[in-house]
Formats: structure tokens, C-alpha cells, sequence
């Protein structure tokens, strides 16, 4: 990357990834600079999860490792206590208090509004917030061209792309259900004033946040109808729980990341096991391995990679995504009454019949729903993108897929690897799009040291590979 000065630098992507990354550039310059930050959706902090659309979101962390600073544990926590409705919240009680998605928006936005919009005398960045499509970016001699959808173009001496999630992957049938009045290809869109009557349904596809969202949405609206959630293995997140001491994982003799994927298995399998005996949660393996996945997925052969994506991470994240016990205990009221009915399945096709949809499955079942929302979570091969802007990228090799497809290439230190192996000039990369990587990268504990290591990236520092261990300190 160099050690010359940028002098603008343009971060594509609003959501917890870019404006943390744009405010650790503002917070650590040491020379004039300007900061720009390209946002497609809603105002920059709040991004898809963030958002003001229900208030009925809880965040799936504890308010005490919801900081935005790596350096600062309890930030999040003191800023809670400027909030009214929690002036009179125990401390020790707002620690473990599942906060609104809505209220951490508000957080991420006077973040934003201190150190990019309202910086004050004497500080060296300068921002500029711009709603809009990043279509491309071009290499120039001396720096890149950003281009908009609008036919904006923006010179950059440095670009941090931070675009978050992908949308679904295609369903087969959905192509032909573009403008059906029963289907929700967009479960982050207001589909609320689309719902059928109450002797209507309602169909899911998938079982994992975005449906638990869809459920809980559903109750607070009162509506009463049938609920159908659709996955391939019908299993929804597991709850946050108290766990007990367990010193005896990870063993003390053994390197958890020279195992390889099926001896480190085994002996998840085993420790499991003893926990089961002892009527304990398994789940406390799975917090107890936090701080050490990075490193194990880094040991595991690209093979290793591949299968546990393929076979494994539908049962990890059952386990590692946990939600609020108050949602948990909302969604197994619904499955008690009946309402609810889960179906595990592969999705063969979507047909529309009428004003309404018949999803059918792989084992010959069909689901007809009045209202059909997708909530299959992100598509997770690169290389099948729907954004314009890494497509363009892709074509002309300035960017590159990770050995397993899952993200794009970069090195230690966040820079962009291009298709011949190159380190870019200009272009970094942080968030979901390095989940070939590091895996985990969509949590706030790993968000912050990301943002913060791109910062010093961009600025010129080292690369602050003694960063990482920031995360050990943090984990839930």
C-alpha cells in the first residue's frame, strides 16, 4: 500500500463497517485529509440492520460487547447512559440487556454525526456524506476514479470497500415472480401492509435472523394467520444462555488450529458430549472457540474450508448466532400454538398459481402461502455477485475471489489482491466480503478491530497485525 499520504480517501458502504472505518480515519490522522462515504441506503450508521423500520429488533449481543471501539469496551454502555429510558437501569442489569436495533442506530449515528459531520474546531478530516451507487472505480496514474450511478465521478487517492451483505441467492421460479403481489424477494422492504387476512398464510423461506426478524414482526402486528418457515434443515437460532465454568476446553496441550477440520470436530463431538452428561449447554464450546476461530480457519487446508461451509456452518450457526431469550421464547410460543410450522426441505421450485405462490420441495411437499418473503440470507459465492460494482471490478481483475469463492482476495492487512496477485494501490476491503478469510466478519466484536486495521492501513501505519488480538479481549 505505501506510506505516501492520502489526501482524499472514499469508503463505499454506510452500514457499522464503513462508518467505523471512515470514523477511525477521522479519529487517528495525524495530517489534513477529507473523507468521503458513498452510501446506496438510508442514512450512513444505520445500514440494513440499524434501520428505524420496526422497533421490535432486538440486537443478538449484550449491550457490554456492543462497543464500536476496539480500545473501549464500555463506550457503548456509557453512551446508554445518556439515554433516558435507562437512567434508571442498574448497570450491572443494562451489561446483559438485549438492546433495540433501533436505539444502536441512534449510537452508530451521533458516532457519525461527532467525528464526520459536527468535528469541531481543530480537526483534520473533513467529510462529505453522499447518498448514492457505486458502479465502478478506475485505476489513474496517480490515483482512482469512483463513479456513480449517476455519472458522478469522484477522485480517490484511497477506496475502502464496505459493502456489506449480498442480497439472497436466486430461487428457481423467482424469476418469474418479479411483480407477483404475493412475493418478497426484499425481506428488509415494508411488505407489512401487504399481509393477506387472518385466515390467510404467510411462508418463510429460511429459519435463520432474517425469519426470526419476519416472526416477531408478524406478532407485534397481531396478525393471527399461518406462518410456514421453509429451510433445509428447519432449524431456527439457538437462545442466549448463562453458561457454567468449563476449564477443560480448549485443552491446554492442544493447538486448536494444527488439528485440521475432522480431528478438530471429533473433538467438539467429545467435549459436547461430556456437557450433555452434565445437563450443560453445548453451545459453550462454540463461545469458548471465539477467540481462536480466525486462527483455525486460517490453519484449515482450502478443502477444509470448503466442507465445513458446505456441511457444517448451518449447525454452527444455529449455535454461534444466538438470539435474545425474550425473541427465542416469542418463537417457540408460536411453534406451542400452532401458528407457527416449521418444514425442513430443500426448495425445488417457486410457482405462482393465481394471487398467491406454491413453493414446492424436493421431497414432492408443496407450501402455498398468500404472502411469500425470502429470508434465505446472503448469497455466499463471490464469484455470482449481483453488485454492479464488484462485477466490474471482477472483469478487469482488480479484484479477485478468495480460494474458496467465498469473499474477495486480500492480504494481511486488508489490501486488496488483485487477479495476478498484486497488492492494489488504492483499494481495500473489510466486513462480510472476507468471510473466505477470516469466516467470522459480520459481528461487531470483528467489525471494530477490522475498521480500526483498515484505518491504519489507509493512514499509512503498520500493519497492525497485533490488532487481531483484540478480539481475544472482546468476545462474548
Amino acid at each position: 500500500m505505501g506510506r505516501s499520504r492520502p489526501a482524499h480517501i472514499v469508503v463505499v458502504g454506510g452500514g457499522f463497517s464503513g462508518t467505523m472505518t471512515a470514523v477511525n480515519i477521522a479519529r487517528l490522522t495525524e495530517h489534513p485529509l477529507k473523507i468521503t462515504v458513498v452510501n446506496d441506503r438510508g442514512p450512513v450508521g444505520r445500514g440494513v440492520a440499524y434501520g428505524l423500520r420496526r422497533p421490535e429488533y432486538l440486537l443478538n449481543v449484550a449491550a457490554r460487547n456492543m462497543s464500536a471501539f476496539p480500545h473501549e469496551p464500555d463506550h457503548f454502555l456509557d453512551w446508554l447512559c445518556t439515554r433516558s429510558e435507562f437512567e434508571l437501569t442498574p448497570e450491572i442489569e443494562l451489561r446483559e440487556r438485549f438492546v433495540a436495533r433501533q436505539i444502536y442506530g441512534d449510537y452508530l449515528r451521533s458516532i457519525a454525526q461527532h467525528h464526520l459531520q459536527s468535528p469541531g474546531e481543530g480537526a483534520l478530516a473533513t467529510s462529505e456524506l453522499i447518498k448514492g451507487e457505486v458502479v465502478d472505480i478506475e485505476s489513474g496514474e496517480h490515483s482512482c476514479r469512483v463513479r456513480l450511478a449517476d455519472g458522478t465521478a469522484i477522485e480517490a487517492d484511497r477506496v475502502v470497500l464496505a459493502t456489506g451483505n449480498e442480497p439472497p441467492a436466486p430461487l428457481p421460479g423467482a424469476e418469474a415472480l418479479e411483480d407477483h403481489p404475493a412475493w418478497v424477494a426484499n425481506p428488509w422492504q415494508a411488505w407489512e401492509h401487504r399481509l393477506p387476512h387472518h385466515d390467510g398464510s404467510v411462508v418463510l423461506l429460511g429459519t435463520g435472523l432474517t425469519t426470526v426478524d419476519a416472526i416477531i414482526t408478524l406478532r407485534a402486528l397481531g396478525w393471527l394467520g399461518t406462518v410456514d418457515a421453509i429451510s433445509r434443515h428447519g432449524w431456527f437460532p439457538n437462545a442466549h444462555f448463562r453458561g457454567i465454568e468449563y476449564p477443560e476446553f480448549p485443552p491446554a496441550d492442544i493447538d486448536l488450529a494444527a488439528l485440521g477440520l475432522e480431528r478438530l470436530l471429533a473433538l467438539i463431538e467429545r467435549h459436547c458430549a461430556i456437557l450433555h452428561a452434565r445437563n450443560a449447554n453445548p453451545a459453550i464450546i462454540v463461545d469458548k472457540l471465539r477467540g481462536y476461530t480466525q486462527r483455525i480457519w486460517s490453519g484449515f487446508s482450502i478443502e477444509d474450508r470448503l466442507t465445513f461451509a458446505h456441511e457444517h456452518a448451518a449447525r454452527w450457526n444455529v449455535f454461534r448466532h444466538r438470539i435474545a431469550p425474550e425473541i427465542h421464547a416469542q418463537i417457540t410460543s408460536s411453534q406451542l400454538t400452532g401458528q407457527l410450522r416449521v418444514h425442513a426441505g430443500s426448495i425445488a421450485r417457486l410457482e405462482p398459481s393465481a394471487d398467491r405462490i406454491h413453493v414446492e420441495l424436493a421431497d414432492g411437499q408443496s407450501v402455498r402461502g398468500d404472502l411469500v418473503i425470502n429470508a434465505t440470507g446472503p448469497s455466499t459465492k463471490f464469484t455470482a455477485t449481483r453488485s454492479v460494482l464488484l462485477q466490474n471490478l471482477l472483469r478487469r481483475g482488480t479484484i479477485a475471489p478468495d480460494t474458496t469463492d467465498l469473499g474477495v482476495h486480500v492480504d494481511t492487512d486488508h489490501t486488496v489482491l488483485t487477479s495476478s496477485g498484486e497488492r492494489s494501490p488504492w483499494l481495500l476491503a473489510l466486513g462480510p466480503l472476507l468471510r473466505g478469510t477470516y469466516w467470522e466478519t459480520i459481528a461487531v466484536p470483528e467489525l471494530r478491530v477490522q475498521a480500526r486495521r483498515v484505518a491504519e492501513t489507509v493512514l499509512g501505519g503498520a500493519r497492525a497485525e497485533e490488532e487481531s488480538q483484540l478480539q481475544l479481549e472482546y468476545m462474548i
